[in-house]
């Protein structure tokens, strides 16, 4: 899988400017490091991913809209399941190393949340909620702690500062609103209700880890759970 390709699509088709495309194609490599880091850091695989050419924003009626930066979307591709990272365009152009690579250390955390829970045979429906604000809420608790997963207390630091109750980058949000929505480059519209995908539960009972992997996510789990009592508690 060629994590640039649309993005080479959308210069060929005209849809992205030159100029756009090759500050993008120059910082790729912010992405890349920041998934080097993640493996690293964790000890585990980051899944496959990929560069969507458009700014993704999810509108709310009473808040005008949020920019979602990057997705981790379960797929399957001929009856086989998998699970792919989009990485937003403007989050390349125009983030700082530290935000790229915390956004991209928060799509792990779900997937490897999304994975144990899968090996576990836990995998239902998840509540769905049209707020953003609420989804934020519900986003947070579909994920492992960074602590109890990342060996790198700076990539944790990272993670918590922009992702306290929900992602908060005013300067990068700014951004994306004056250089690329409201210059009318591309932009992909979501609703958070419909932000999901349907799976057969014949293809996701197929789903599993081998077992040294799943030994260690439960592991995450457990500390994750720890984290979040002794949070309670104080």
């Amino acid at each position: 899988m060629d994590p640039l390709s649309k993005l080479k699509s959308a210069r060929l088709d005209g849809a992205l400017p030159d100029r756009i495309c090759d500050t993008i194609l120059q910082r790729f490599d912010l992405a890349v490091s920041g998934i080097d880091r993640i493996e690293r850091a964790s000890q585990m695989s980051f899944p496959a991913a990929y560069v969507e050419p458009s700014a993704v924003i999810s509108p709310a009626a009473q808040y005008g809209y949020g920019v979602l930066f990057a997705r981790t979307m379960p797929v399957l591709s001929d009856g086989r399941f998998g699970v792919v990272v989009q990485i937003s365009a403007p989050l390349l152009a125009y983030g700082l190393k530290g935000t790229i690579h915390a956004v991209l250390a928060h799509e792990f955390l779900h997937y490897l949340e999304m994975m144990r829970r899968l090996h576990k045979g836990e995998m239902l429906s998840d509540e769905i909620s049209g707020n953003i604000f609420e989804g934020a809420y519900l986003d947070s608790t579909r994920t492992l702690e960074p602590a109890a997963v990342f060996e790198d207390r700076t990539l944790v630091n990272h993670i918590k500062k922009r992702f306290e109750s929900r992602f908060r980058e005013p300067r990068l949000e700014k951004k994306v609103v004056d250089l690329w929505i409201n210059r009318g480059l591309p932009k992909t519209t979501v609703t958070l209700d419909t932000n999901q995908v349907n799976l057969s539960a014949k293809s996701l009972s197929k789903v599993r880890l081998r077992d040294d992997t799943a030994a260690r996510l439960e592991r995450m789990y457990q500390r994750s759970q720890k984290i979040r009592a002794k949070i309670r508690i104080y």
